[in-house]
């Protein structure tokens, strides 16, 4: 009998189990959600997150099926672009996630980092 099997055979260990998952799984999308934006695995932490609640939720389950075959449809179409497109697609997402940065420390530090740059190379 599998591990997961005897948990569920009685009615607390279900609900454990569901609790543990459910908590996990959504701490680990979070972080993921939140990690979209910056260069790195945000969108494989998503899927990691969706495939630990998948263990036990079937909504779950059809979610990260739609995730990956979209995350997956979307790395095929750059793939298939020129260079140029490619390399503005590229653009788009550094100045995006440079918007994300600099709001970021400006809400959570008041620091204009713009200003900051300019007065710190002497330009302002």
């Amino acid at each position: 009998m599998r591990v997961l099997d005897r948990i569920r055979s009685n009615s607390t260990g279900r609900l454990a189990l569901k609790i543990g998952i459910g908590a996990l799984g959504g701490l680990v999308v979070a972080v993921g959600i939140v990690l979209i934006p910056f260069p790195g695995p945000g969108w494989a932490i998503v899927i990691l997150g969706l495939a630990i609640l998948a263990v036990e939720f079937h909504w779950a389950r059809g979610l990260l099926a739609f995730t990956k075959r979209h995350v997956q449809n979307w790395t095929h179409w750059v793939g298939r672009q020129t260079l140029g497109v490619r390399a503005l697609i590229g653009l788009v997402g550094m100045i995006f996630i440079s918007f994300v940065v600099w709001l970021s420390v400006l809400l959570s530090f008041d620091l204009n980092l713009f200003t900051w740059s300019l007065d710190f190379v002497g330009w302002r």
